[in-house]
């Protein structure tokens, strides 16, 4: 079957390159695992650190992609097997479920926890083998952009209810530090709780998309904001989001680097702000939450879908253009806007 595969770099080039193979091996589903046809996968900036090598994977080649949704086409032992023909989303951390973190409900610090792209071959396939318990049959109201965008939409879910638990969410007081992918989803999420987020973000084409899923743009010396969620990774994204809080804000910070970054510890300790981490989300309320009541229309952030034979354009896209970009792998149930 087809697969997309990471490989090293060609001699004298310091990125990774992708490749598209027709003979990966076929997965067949195990006990309490079901065989998904895939149908689309998102690209987001894990996956293009994997392709610029600032992220690595336990070896290559190695399968890419893990924003999966497609069908279920067979199931293994122990499951269900009504449950093919479901259209369903995986969700791609798998926490061991068995550990005293995993038992207080925090199954995203799970020390086991299994990620298929990180410590496990990725989704980016013709057909995949899942836990069953990880693929979330999808309402039948959501399309394929819907679908694509539902993992990322449930980390920006995650993040605005861990930030809610410890400081009151305030209209005309939020702001989203950064307009990538996860920038433009954590607007739409905001707006959808009747909150409007100030926006910061340097590229026009991120910030105008921003604005029109529900966010307004920073103004000036726009400050004061009681809650932030930095979402860009970046040293400058961090500063702006310190700089702009209100004394006693709290900084939620979502987007990822290894590499170190200037923090003014003189204005956190004066302004008593607080910074917190927020990774993923919880398993299993987060994804059954978000499948019970999120409405459609997550799919107005998708701005390009590419075949699967030009991956790695599609992953040069993702990192320049405005929205989100995805990779169509098999047959589809409505075509995704964009």
């Amino acid at each position: 079957m087809r697969a997309v595969l990471l490989d090293a770099a060609s001699p004298g080039v310091t990125r990774r390159r992708l490749r598209v193979v027709d003979d990966w091996p076929e997965p067949e589903p195990g006990p309490g695992e079901v065989l998904v046809g895939v149908s689309g996968v998102g690209v987001c900036g894990s996956d293009l650190a994997l392709l610029a090598a600032r992220r690595h994977p336990p070896g290559l080649p190695w399968l890419v992609g893990h924003e999966t949704f497609g069908e279920i086409t067979a199931t293994g032992e122990g499951v269900d097997p009504g449950r093919a023909g479901q259209r369903v989303v995986v969700e791609p951390n798998f926490p061991c479920l068995a550990c005293p973190v995993c038992a207080s409900g925090r199954t995203s610090s799970c020390p086991y926890r299994k990620s298929l792209g990180f410590s496990e071959p990725d989704t980016m396939a013709d057909r995949i083998a899942v836990p069953a318990r990880f693929a979330w049959p999808l309402p039948a109201s959501w399309d394929d952009g819907d679908a694509v965008c539902a993992e990322p939409l449930i980390v920006a879910r995650a993040a605005i209810r861990r930030a809610a638990g410890v400081h009151p969410i305030q209209d005309g007081h939020c702001l989203v530090v950064g307009a990538g992918s996860q920038g433009t989803l954590l607007c739409l999420a905001l707006a959808s709780r009747g909150i409007t987020p100030a926006v910061l973000e340097p590229l026009p084409g991120r910030r105008d998309l921003a604005v029109q899923l529900g966010a307004r743009p920073v103004l000036g010396n726009d400050g004061g904001f009681s809650l932030i969620f930095e979402t860009s990774g970046t040293g400058a994204g961090l500063s702006e989001a310190v700089s702009r809080a209100a004394p006693e804000a709290m900084v939620v910070l979502i987007g990822q680097s290894a590499q170190p970054v200037p923090l003014v510890t003189q204005i956190v300790v004066q302004r008593q702000l607080t910074l917190a981490g927020s990774l993923i989300y919880d398993h299993p309320h987060d994804f059954a939450e978000a499948i019970a009541d999120v409405k459609p229309g997550a799919g107005r952030t998708l701005k390009a879908c590419y075949p699967m034979e030009e991956a790695e354009e599609a992953f040069r896209a993702a990192a320049e253009m405005p929205g989100k970009t995805w990779i169509k792998v098999g047959s589809v149930i409505s075509r995704a806007r964009g």
